[in-house]
């Protein structure tokens, strides 16, 4: 089984697809996690992460790897888990900037495919069925609207570093960069349902979603 889940930053993908993921008993990889990943490694090596060539440099020494450990995943760096360390809004805008440069996403889309060769999954993140699974068994696209999105965002950071609607301008940045990039750039894909959580609590949108599984079956 291969599942899609796709939409913008702070929709609140990676939390449905975790806990679809526990409903079906199926392997859950967030890819965002493996973006921040590569954006941690590349800063904390003083590279800037705008700077393609620096990046394109540094890429064949990144040693990114995906583990899961009691089920939940882990991203390990040369070695070391670096899960609890690249969730800051630093991280995250840097994601955001080498998810533009196609040879980052052509590598890691790599890794993806080949966890989903492997194991029934359920994956989410900005180009999922529209490019790194355009095969996935079923497809969904989850939004909610920008401010609710910061507004989330915002009851997450433990110690908000930016107000809340700084928070909104980046989050509203951010899905421009994501949607106006040249390569696999984020859209819903033809075949996804739409879900739009602006309203909606977690319960009731993975019961949506669990629901629009059953019904496809």
């Amino acid at each position: 089984m291969k599942i899609a889940v796709d939409g913008p930053a702070g929709a609140g993908k990676s939390t449905i697809a975790k806990a679809i993921a526990k409903k079906l008993h199926i392997n859950y990889l967030d890819t965002g996690a493996m973006y921040r990943t590569c954006a941690y490694a590349l800063i904390s090596r003083g590279i800037d992460v705008c700077d393609v060539q620096a990046v394109l440099s540094a890429l064949p020494a990144l040693d990114i790897r995906v583990e899961y450990l009691n089920q939940e995943q882990r991203m390990l760096l040369d070695g070391i888990d670096v899960s609890n360390r690249i969730r800051t809004q630093e991280i995250a805008k840097g994601a955001s900037d080498v998810a533009v440069i196609p040879e980052v996403r052509k590598m890691l889309v790599a890794m993806q495919r080949d966890v989903a060769k492997r194991y029934d999954i359920i994956m989410d993140g900005r180009d999922i069925g529209t490019y790194v699974l355009p095969d996935a068994d079923y497809k969904f696209y989850i939004t909610a609207s920008s401010a609710e999105r910061a507004r989330r965002r915002y009851l997450e950071m433990q110690s908000p570093e930016i107000s809340l609607q700084q928070l909104e301008q980046e989050i509203i940045a951010r899905d421009r960069n994501d949607m106006q990039r040249e390569f696999a750039p984020l859209r819903q894909a033809e075949d996804a349902i739409l879900v739009d959580t602006t309203s909606m609590n977690i319960e009731e949108v993975v019961a949506f979603v669990l629901n629009a599984i059953k019904i496809h079956e």
